[in-house]
């Protein structure tokens, strides 16, 4: 057995006395397209969150093919102590990992090119000409080799979001995380960046998908997880989740949306 990208285990997280994440404990497969479905407040954004060290996570354990995220253990004794990491160590297991949220967060004074440069060369020292190239190339696999010189406001929502899934592929994640990457879209433009998500599927990208796209959590997902109020309460294929789900808050989830 290959070992898993994810590995979550036993994952709280508190805000105060809000107990958002209640002992989480989920798998992801290299090569998987996990699709994360269940009602707003939930869990499953703050679950992102954790996974890609945006968030503190208050107790438990993630793994990101089998190295500890955020943390190291040392041996006191019979003990095990979890030591945080430095932000510098922080920083490389982050960069591993692709996210792309709801809101595009693009630079507004920067070019679609100069959009997806920017990290490789800041965070990576990749040399500019280099980058540049690679950005290219991205924009054009993502449908807008022709957007090269455009700022965000002379773009779509669609296409800034394809910008943004550009700029994380950047990184060469192992990775890619997307936070109901089309919610803030029109209606019209959500089709455009499903598809490049799609073709990432195609090429064997490991994805986690919180969304609200059924039909691409069907078609796509290769593993459905269910949250209601901090836990997984089902999960499995995602047609046989849909169609014959087991829980009642998803049986009467599905009911509602299907």
């Amino acid at each position: 057995m290959t070992t898993p990208m994810i590995e979550i285990k036993g994952v709280h997280k508190f805000f105060g006395d809000l107990h958002v994440l209640k002992g989480v404990d989920m798998t992801v497969q290299q090569g998987e397209v996990c699709v994360m479905l269940g009602p707003s407040g939930s869990g499953k954004s703050t679950l992102l969150r954790c996974i890609n060290g945006l968030e503190t996570i208050s107790a438990g354990r993630v793994y990101l093919e089998g190295e500890l995220l955020g943390m190291r253990e040392k041996k006191h004794g019979d003990k095990v102590v979890l030591h945080e990491l430095h932000d510098k160590e922080v920083s490389a297991q982050r960069a591993r990992i692709g996210m792309v949220f709801q809101r595009f967060n693009l630079f507004p004074h920067m070019t679609a090119l100069e959009n997806v440069m920017e990290a490789p060369v800041q965070v990576k020292q990749v040399p500019k000409a280099k980058a540049q190239a690679q950005a290219k190339k991205l924009l054009e696999r993502v449908g807008l080799g022709d957007r090269t010189d455009h700022y965000p406001a002379q773009l779509s929502g669609g296409q800034q979001q394809r910008v943004a899934i550009a700029r994380a592929l950047a990184m060469e994640p192992d990775l890619m995380l997307f936070d109901e990457p089309t919610s803030a879209l029109d209606p019209e433009l959500v089709g455009e960046v499903l598809e490049v998500m799609r073709s990432l599927a195609q090429e064997g990208m490991t994805m986690v998908v919180v969304t609200h796209e059924i039909g691409f959590a069907r078609e796509v997902g290769d593993h459905l997880v269910f949250m209601d109020d901090g836990k997984i309460v089902e999960e499995g294929n995602p047609k046989e989740v849909m169609d014959n789900p087991q829980n009642p808050r998803a049986k009467d989830f599905f009911g509602k949306v299907l």
